[in-house]
C-alpha cells in the first residue's frame, strides 16, 4: 500500500514531549511495515503554547489541526501553571480544540492483559479478558448547559448548572455507539438515569429510536449507579457502553483503572464528518500531564502507543495493521518488559524510551497479516 497522511503532533506539557516520542517511534516501523506516509507537523499546545504565544491554543496551532486528517496529543498542564486565570490555564487548550472540531464522541478501550492481571486491584478471575468500550458524549450536558451561575451570598448564597440535551446531540452519539456494537460483539449497553432525570428520558427514547436501525445489535438499558457497581462486579458482561458527558467523565475513569494502570489507557475524540468523508479527530492517552515525572524517563508510553493504533484504524483504515500494534505490545509485555507502574515478580523494569524501542522491533518482528 502507498498513502501519505497528514497528521498534527501536539506534544504538550509533562510527560507529554516523551511518550510522543515513542509513538512516533512506532509510527515510524510502521511506515517501514506497511509502505505508508505520514507527513508530520508539530506545534504547541497547553503550557507549550502560553510559554509561544501567550495562549493555550495558537491560532496557528489550531489551523494546523482543521488541515491536518488526524491530530496526535501527549498531555496538557503543569504545576508552574496553577497560579494563571483558568479562563487561560493549560487546561484550556483541550476544551478549546474539543470545540473548535466538534470532538463530540469520546472512545476510551478498556483491554486486559493477561500478563498484568495482577496490577489490577481486583482478583484476577473478575479481569481475565475485559475488552470494553466506553463511549462518552463530550460536547453537551451538564458540563456545557446554560443558564449556570454562582450568585447571592451568606445563607442567600446558590449556584446551579444546567443538564441540556437535544433529540440531534443524542442520536449523533447514539449512531457511534451502534456502529461500534456492531464492529464489535453487538451488545451495547445504554447508561442513564432516566428514572429521575427529564434529559435522560430523552436520552433513552432516542437510543430507543436510534435501535430500530441497527436490529443485529442487542441494546440494554442501565441506572448509572447500578452501571458502577455491575462495572466492579462483573466488567466482563460489557461490551460498548454509551452515556452522556458527565456520567460517562466518571464510569470511564472508573473502566480504565480494571487494568490498574492509567499508563495503559488510550482515547479518541471523533468529530462530525469533512467534506472528504473523513471526521475531525484527536488521539490522546487517557492519563494527565505528570509534570512530577517529566524528563525522567520512567513513564508508561503504551496509552499513547494505542492511542496511535487507534488513529491508524479510525482515521486511517487500517484496521488489521493496526492491531499488529496491540499484538507488539502485548508481545514486549509477556518478554517481561515493564515500565514502574505495572511492575512484577520477574518482570524487568525499563524507562520509557526502551519500552518504545521493544514495541516498535517488535512491530517490525510480527508476521505481516494475511493478504495485507
Amino acid at each position: 500500500m502507498s498513502a501519505t497522511h497528514k497528521i498534527a503532533v501536539l506534544p504538550g506539557d509533562g510527560i507529554g514531549p516523551e511518550i510522543i516520542e515513542q509513538a512516533i517511534k512506532v509510527l515510524k516501523a510502521f511506515e517501514q511495515k506497511f509502505n505508508t506516509r505520514f507527513e508530520l507537523t508539530y506545534a504547541p499546545m497547553g503550557g507549550a503554547g502560553i510559554d509561544a504565544e501567550g495562549v493555550p491554543l495558537p491560532a496557528s496551532t489550531l489551523k494546523l489541526a482543521q488541515e491536518s486528517d488526524a491530530v496526535l496529543m501527549g498531555s496538557v498542564g503543569d504545576f508552574k501553571y496553577d497560579n494563571l486565570d483558568p479562563k487561560i490555564r493549560p487546561e484550556q487548550g483541550l476544551l478549546q480544540i474539543r470545540k473548535a472540531l466538534g470532538l463530540y464522541a469520546n472512545l476510551r478501550p478498556v483491554k486486559g492483559y493477561k500478563c498484568l492481571e495482577h496490577v489490577s486491584t481486583l482478583k484476577a478471575e473478575v479481569v481475565n479478558g475485559i475488552d470494553v468500550m466506553v463511549i462518552r458524549e463530550l460536547t453537551g450536558g451538564i458540563y456545557f448547559g446554560q443558564p449556570r451561575a454562582r450568585e447571592g451570598q451568606g445563607a442567600e448564597e446558590k449556584a446551579y448548572d444546567t443538564l441540556i440535551y437535544t433529540q440531534p446531540e443524542i442520536e449523533r452519539i447514539a449512531r457511534i455507539g451502534f456502529e461500534m456494537a456492531l464492529s464489535r460483539r453487538k451488545n451495547l449497553v445504554s447508561v442513564d438515569k432516566a428514572n429521575v432525570l427529564a434529559s435522560s428520558q430523552l436520552w433513552r427514547d432516542v437510543v430507543n429510536t436510534v435501535a430500530k436501525d441497527y436490529p443485529g445489535v442487542e441494546l440494554s438499558h442501565m441506572y448509572v449507579d447500578n452501571a458502577a457497581m455491575q462495572l466492579i462486579l462483573n466488567p466482563k458482561q460489557f461490551d460498548v457502553i454509551l452515556t452522556e458527558n458527565m456520567f460517562g467523565d466518571i464510569l470511564s475513569d472508573e473502566a480504565s483503572m480494571l487494568t490498574g494502570s492509567l499508563g495503559m489507557l488510550p482515547s479518541a475524540s471523533l468529530g462530525q464528518k469533512k467534506a472528504n468523508g473523513q471526521r475531525n479527530a484527536l488521539y490522546e492517552p487517557s492519563h494527565g500531564s505528570a509534570p512530577q515525572f517529566a524528563g525522567q524517563n520512567k513513564v508508561n508510553p503504551i496509552a499513547t502507543i494505542l492511542s496511535l493504533a487507534m488513529m491508524l484504524e479510525y482515521s486511517f483504515g487500517y484496521a488489521q495493521e493496526a492491531a499488529q500494534i496491540d499484538q507488539a505490545i502485548e508481545r514486549v509485555l509477556e518478554a517481561g518488559y515493564r515500565t514502574f507502574d505495572i511492575m512484577g515478580p520477574g518482570a524487568t523494569e525499563v524507562g520509557t524510551a526502551t519500552l518504545g524501542d521493544k514495541i516498535a522491533e517488535a512491530l517490525i518482528q510480527l508476521p505481516a497479516p494475511v493478504g495485507v
